[in-house]
Parts: C-alpha cells; structure tokens; sequence
C-alpha cells in the first residue's frame, strides 16, 4: 500500500543476482589471494611472502577494489529494485545478501587451491634464528581459513535461501490478493481521518498509519492500514485516497494514494520532512 511498486520483483532480483553474484565471486577470488593469503601466511610467519610474492599480489588488490565497487552497487541496485514496501527491501536486503554470500563462497572456493603453503605447518619460524614455537589453536584456524572463507560464506548462502524463499512466498501472496482486489475489487473514495508518522524510512520516503472511512454494502466502514508515500504527497486529516474493497471479504482492503487529491502534501501531525 502507498506508492505503486512493481509487482511481482522476483525476475527482476533474479536478472540482477547472475552479475552481482558473479562480481562477488571475483571480489572473493582476488581478495582471497590478494588479501588474504598474504595476512595468513604473516600470522604464520612467513615474512618472506612479502619479497617474491609481493608482485602479483598488488594487481589483485587492485581488480579487487574494481569489483568490490561494482559489486556493491549491483547489490544496492537489487535493492532499488525490490520495490517500495518493508517487506520487499527486506527481500531484496536478503537477495544482495544472498548474491555476495553465493560469489564469496564461489570465489574463495576456486582460489582455495592457489593458497600459499606457509614455510612451516605446525611450528612459527624462529626470529633472528631464535626458537621455532609450537602453532596456537588460533593458527591452525588461519591454517584451514581457505577452506573455511567459502564454506562460511556458503552455509550463510544456504540459510538466506531458506529466508529468501519465505521472503518470496509472502510477498507473492500479497501481489496475489493486491492483484485481486484491482482486478474484482470495488474501487471508492475513501476519506483519511487520522494520520501518524511511524518513524519509518523506506527508500527515502516516509510511513504513515492512517485511518481512513469509506462507503461499503452495510454503511460507512474503517480501515487502519500503513501508506509509503514521498515526503510531497504526505497524507493529511480529509485527504482523499483510493480504496478497493472486495465485496465478499470486507477485510480485503487495498488502499492508495490518489493522485487528484489536492490536500496530500500538508504536514501531518508529527511528521519532520527531511532536511537535505
């Protein structure tokens, strides 16, 4: 309810996801050999990775910070794209989520085998020929951390799936009945007589709980429900707005700004506007 969003955003996260994941795993390739690889073996001590290996390392940190930068603005794109509603950017939250979760963990999983063997598995090389010391339980988790990057990064994958799914399938049910009412629904001018800001954001424009009466097939009935709406069209005490209704299920209600209403944009008790 509010602004019109796009209806069913599924494709258009699922367009977007084949990129954002693929410029996640190039994050998570580079960043694991460029990055990574190079802390590991100095908390190992392998100060010697630093000479030879050095070289090609820079160059991966610089395609890293090209595709960490493409990739992030993928991922907010398929937020953008989830529509205006909370319940759809927090499906679209979950599938950029998903996206980087899914590249990291393909990413770090095709550089696990080019990680570099440390000088000395079990044992830090002495300082100026000091003494070897025996590794910590800290090290061997740095030791195994190329296999624990992407199988970290793939059970958070697996459980946004199961999230992103739940996400999908409510939302779908709400386009259904949204569709429903717009299709068969009785459409009438409903009147706003009580408006709250909720204090809630979302995508820059602000929520409001309103009450707003209409005329149904027993009298005048009310119906409190939530508005997403720019900061210009705000809703006000006697603002008109658009109500379907089904007739079979009184409950089944959908209400919309409406766009002839000259009144919308006066400023409802308790709402701030944005100081820009």
């Amino acid at each position: 309810m509010g602004l019109d969003s796009p209806r069913r955003p599924g494709k258009r996260l699922l367009w977007l996801g084949v990129p954002t994941t693929l410029a996640w795993a190039v994050v998570g390739w580079t960043g694991t050999l460029g990055l990574l690889d190079n802390f590991r073996l100095m908390s190992l001590n392998r100060v010697g990775s630093w000479g030879a290996d050095g070289g090609p390392a820079v160059s991966l940190v610089l395609f890293f910070s090209v595709a960490i930068t493409v990739a992030s603005s993928l991922g907010f794109a398929m937020l953008w794209s989830s529509g205006f509603s909370l319940s759809r950017m927090g499906m679209g939250f979950r599938a950029s989520s998903l996206a980087a979760a899914l590249g990291i963990a393909i990413g770090g999983g095709l550089a696990s085998p080019s990680w570099t063997e440390p000088e000395a598995v079990g044992k830090r090389l002495g300082f100026l020929d000091g003494p070897a010391q025996e590794w910590s339980q800290v090290d061997w988790i740095v030791y195994y951390e190329p296999y624990l990057v992407p199988g970290i990064a793939g059970v958070i994958a697996l459980v946004l799936i199961l999230l992103l799914l739940k996400d999908f399938l409510a939302v779908s049910a709400a386009d259904d009945r949204a569709e429903a009412l717009q299709q068969r629904g009785r459409l009438v001018t409903g009147y706003v007589t009580h408006v709250e800001f909720t204090n809630v954001w979302v995508m820059g424009n602000p929520q409001f709980k309103v009450h707003v009466t209409y005329p149904g097939e027993t009298g005048e009935r009310t119906v409190v429900t939530t508005m997403i709406t720019s900061a210009f069209q705000a809703p006000s005490r006697g603002s008109t707005v658009k109500v379907r209704y089904d007739p079979q299920d009184p409950d089944s209600v959908l209400v919309e700004p409406d766009p002839q209403d000259r009144s919308a944009g006066r400023n409802p008790g308790g709402f701030v506007p944005p100081q820009w």
